[in-house]
């Protein structure tokens, strides 16, 4: 089954900004696009705003004023659904609610060819349900664009439980032919991106409420260390707290509220205070003119340590040792069959965040996990009630010697990076294990959706099989509600790699 054909007009009914978004990508595309709302006169203005999105794009040089031209030609703007009929492709773009979407599709239904596409770009509702009142529910098919539509080029092509093999995989094509990328998915709630893209959110907020960072801290510590291109804090101020809540309330609604998707409480009352972010010029930050910048705790400088005792290769920060010599710092190593952490000086250690506590040990300072410990620019560093001062002082002056700014947190188990990356692993593999999507489309959805430096996957093998496993059933043990017990997919994974290492 191939692309639809460039001469096969192309609906988009609602024209919003994603609409208005989508209409775009299939008109720059080739297609001939009809503009429909419900709204008299807002399929005009929409027409005329793209119109003026195509000679912004003339302007800065990304596109011909030729095809600029024939785009204009092609772009008509419709008062009724009856001018539709001889559309090939119906794409909906309107109110998030069931009933009044089940309404549009059953109107047009009656008005298109049988061999017309439906689409819903839904990001929260269930395809499924959605083309459960059509008579035809194997042409239904979703679209997630995502926002701004021609700009980002994720597309998440999703298969409702009574879509034809035939309609999705023709949706899959057209998406592509119109210079995305599309990944195909099982109809689940939150589909893709926002399935797994959860616990971003979510342990950000646990950690918060834990009073265990602020905010400033932990987005600065979720860049500079995890990678990520923005914190939690900061990016649902960007979505809008509301949009980002309600979200996350619908997934967990979907799954029966399964503890895994709990939505936050710290984040009900930012909404509930009127809060929404960027929006409303205040959220987890304060955006009004002259406010001051909230910034992230940074450790006072302190002299870094003559040498260290490295106890085994530290595992995922394993390139931490030369990076230490490279600072002129000396490394002795012993072997150790369990080892996997840096004795200091003064007798205390230092351990990569493993789902535990330092008030478990006598002198421990834990320390978070980075994306890359040569270029991250910031570590944070946990400590408990019985570590002994010189051990965190020892801890701090050693990463600062290798460059990096330091933050110390609450004594919390999996600490920021790793506890965050350590559930989306776990969620990504469970998705897989569900028949939801392949491993190489969630990779591609999180790094092109929500602009992860790595996908689940390309994290999991970075770090070894047994790293998200082994922070999990560690976080469990201390917090046995069952938010953080590994998936028996990731139990399968991890029991699967033992085997076959066994055999060899």
């Amino acid at each position: 089954m191939t692309a639809l054909d460039l001469s096969s007009p192309v609906a988009v009914v609602g024209t919003g900004t994603m609409g208005q978004g989508i209409a775009q990508v299939a008109l720059v595309a080739g297609h001939p696009v009809r503009l429909y709302d419900a709204v008299a006169g807002r399929a005009r203005d929409a027409a005329e705003e793209i119109g003026a999105r195509l000679d912004r794009l003339v302007a800065k040089g990304k596109l011909g004023a030729a095809q600029r031209d024939a785009a204009h030609d092609r772009l008509k703007p419709v008062d009724s659904l009856t001018e539709l009929a001889d559309c090939a492709l119906v794409v909906e773009a309107v109110l998030e609610r069931l009933d009044v979407k089940q309404q549009l599709f059953g109107e047009l239904e009656d008005i298109v060819a049988e061999d017309c596409l439906l689409a819903t770009n839904t990001s929260s509702l269930s395809v499924t349900a959605i083309g459960g009142a059509l008579r035809h529910p194997g042409r239904f098919v979703g679209l997630h664009f995502f926002n701004p539509a021609p700009l980002l080029p994720l597309v998440e092509v999703v298969s409702g439980f009574a879509t034809d093999v035939t309609s999705a995989t023709r949706a899959y094509e057209t998406a592509r032919a119109w210079g995305k990328t599309p990944v195909a998915c099982a109809d689940t709630p939150g589909f893709i991106v926002n399935r797994i893209a959860r616990p971003f959110y979510a342990e950000a907020f646990a950690v918060y409420e834990a009073q265990a960072a602020d905010p400033a801290t932990i987005d600065a510590v979720l860049r500079g260390s995890g990678g990520f291109k923005m914190g939690a804090f900061e990016l649902t101020d960007l979505i809008g707290q509301d949009v980002n809540e309600s979200v996350t309330h619908s997934v967990w609604q979907s799954f029966f509220q399964d503890v895994r998707f709990t939505p936050s409480l710290a984040q009900r009352r930012l909404v509930e205070s009127g809060r929404l972010g960027r929006k409303s010029g205040h959220g987890w930050y304060d955006y009004a003119e002259g406010a001051e910048r909230a910034e992230p705790h940074t450790a006072d400088k302190e002299q870094p340590p003559a040498y260290v005792v490295a106890e085994g290769d530290l595992g995922p920060a394993a390139e931490l040792l030369a990076l230490i010599r490279e600072a002129g710092i000396q490394v002795r190593e012993e072997d150790e069959d369990n080892g996997t952490r840096l004795v200091l000086p003064g007798g205390g250690q230092l351990v990569l965040a493993d789902g535990q506590t330092s008030v478990e040990f006598r002198d421990v300072v834990y320390f978070d996990l980075a994306l890359d410990y040569r270029t991250a620019t910031r570590i944070a560093l946990s400590a408990g009630h019985d570590t002994s001062p010189r051990t965190l002082t020892e801890a701090t002056g050693l990463f600062q010697a290798l460059g990096k700014d330091v933050s110390v947190i609450g004594d919390i188990p999996g600490m920021i990076v790793a506890r965050t990356v350590a559930r989306i692993i776990d969620l990504a593999h469970d998705a897989v294990a569900k028949g939801v999507a392949t491993e190489e489309d969630i990779d591609t959805a999180m790094r092109l959706g929500v602009n992860y430096p790595l996908g689940p996957f390309e994290w999991d093998r970075r770090l070894g099989r047994d790293f998200a496993i082994d922070v999990l059933d560690e976080m469990h043990e201390r917090d046995p509600s069952g938010r953080y017990a590994p998936s028996l997919a990731l139990y399968r994974h991890a029991y699967a790699v033992d085997k076959r290492e066994g055999a060899s």
